[in-house]
C-alpha cells in the first residue's frame, strides 16, 4: 500500500509538468514571454503588492493568538509558512507545521499555538468557500458565456466538497481527532527536539474547542482573512493594467477567488503547477482578456512566488539555519 502511495506521490510531478507544457505551447508561451519583456520592469512593483494580503492574514492569526506575538513577528512567519505550503510537495500541511515551530519561538506555549494554526485553517475553508461563492457569482453575472464550463465545475466541486468541511469542523468541535496531527508532527520534528516533547494532544483538543466556541473571536478572524483574500486580487488588477489588456474589479476578485478556491481543491498537483495557470487563463478569458495575456500573468505570479519563496527560505535562515537548508535541498 505504501509503495503505491509513493508512487502516485511522485507520479504527481510528470503529470503537472506536462499539463503546465501542454497549456504553455497551446497558448503560445513565447507570445506571453514576449508580452512581459515588452511590459518591461514595472511589473517588479507586483512582488512587494503581495506584502498586503499576507499582513492581513498574520492579523487575523494574530487575534486567534490573543495578541500574544507581535504582528511584524507572524507576518514573517506567514512570508515562511505560505512559501512552505505553496512550494513542497507536502500536501498543504508543511506551511502549517512550520508556523508552529516558528511561533513557538515567540509563544512557548505549544498547544497554544498548534490550537490557533488549527482554527486558522477550519477558518480559512470557511473563507475559501465563501470566496468561491462570490467569485462564482461575479462570473455568471459580469463574464461571458465561456465562463459557464469553468462555473459549473468549480461550483460541482464545491457542493461535492461540503459535507467533508463541514464534518471537520463538527469534528474539531466535539471530538478529539487531533493526537494525529500531533504524531505528524512529531515525525516532523526531530522526536528529541524539545517542542516534540511539549506537545499534549488532550490539552491541544480542549484549546481548539475553546477557541471554536467564541464566535465573535472567529468573525473577526473570518473577516481579516476574506479581506486579505479580497486584497490579493489588487495583483490581478495591476498585472492586467500594466500588461496593456485591463480587467474589471470584478473580474480580478473573480480571477482571485477562483483560482485560489481550484488550487486548494487540487491539492494533490505540486505547488499546483499547470492547475492554477489553467484556472487563470480560463476564467481571465471569460471576463474577456486574451489569452496570452492570461498566460502571461499566471507566469508572472509563479515568478512572484518564487521570488517570496526565496525571501522565506532568508527568513527561515536566519531562524533556523537546519531547517533552512532542508528547504533548499527539496527545493533542488
Amino acid at each position: 500500500m505504501t509503495s503505491w502511495l509513493e508512487r502516485i506521490a511522485w507520479l504527481r510531478w510528470p503529470a503537472a509538468i506536462a499539463l503546465l507544457v501542454a497549456l504553455a505551447l497551446h497558448e503560445g508561451i513565447a507570445d506571453a514571454f514576449a508580452l512581459i519583456a515588452r511590459t518591461g520592469a514595472v511589473l517588479l512593483w507586483l512582488v512587494p503588492l503581495h506584502a498586503l494580503p499576507l499582513l492581513l492574514d498574520a492579523r487575523a492569526w494574530q487575534l486567534l493568538l490573543d495578541k500574544r506575538i507581535s504582528l511584524s513577528a507572524l507576518w514573517w512567519i506567514a512570508v515562511v509558512r505560505e512559501a512552505v505550503g505553496r512550494l513542497l510537495p507536502v500536501l498543504g500541511i508543511g506551511g502549517e507545521l512550520a508556523g508552529i515551530r516558528l511561533g513557538t519561538r515567540y509563544l512557548p506555549d505549544v498547544s497554544r499555538v498548534s490550537a490557533s494554526v488549527i482554527v486558522e485553517m477550519l477558518v480559512t475553508i470557511a473563507v475559501q468557500y465563501a470566496l468561491a461563492m462570490l467569485g462564482l457569482v461575479l462570473l455568471r453575472v459580469h463574464a461571458s458565456g465561456s465562463g459557464s464550463g469553468i462555473g459549473n465545475v468549480i461550483g460541482a466541486g464545491l457542493v461535492i466538497s461540503l459535507p467533508v468541511c463541514v464534518a471537520a469542523f463538527v469534528v474539531a468541535h466535539r471530538g478529539a481527532p487531533f493526537h494525529r496531527l500531533e504524531a505528524m508532527a512529531r515525525r516532523w520534528l526531530d522526536p528529541a527536539h524539545a517542542l516534540a516533547a511539549k506537545l499534549d494532544g488532550k490539552r491541544l483538543d480542549r484549546d481548539i474547542r475553546t477557541l471554536l466556541q467564541q464566535m465573535p473571536l472567529l468573525a473577526r478572524a473570518f473577516a481579516w482573512q476574506f479581506a486579505g483574500y479580497v486584497l490579493g486580487a489588487i495583483e490581478a488588477f495591476a498585472a492586467f493594467d500594466m500588461l496593456g489588456h485591463p480587467v474589471s474589479v470584478a473580474g480580478a476578485i473573480a480571477i482571485e477567488t477562483l483560482t485560489q478556491a481550484v488550487r486548494n481543491a487540487v491539492f494533490i498537483a505540486p505547488a499546483g503547477l499547470g492547475v492554477q495557470e489553467a484556472t487563470i487563463v480560463a476564467i481571465a478569458s471569460a471576463f474577456g482578456v486574451d489569452r496570452q495575456a492570461a498566460l502571461s500573468f499566471a507566469l508572472l505570479r509563479r515568478v512572484r512566488e518564487f521570488v517570496w519563496g526565496g525571501i522565506a527560505l532568508v527568513l527561515l535562515r536566519a531562524a533556523e539555519p537546519e531547517r533552512a537548508e532542508t528547504f533548499a535541498r527539496e527545493r533542488g
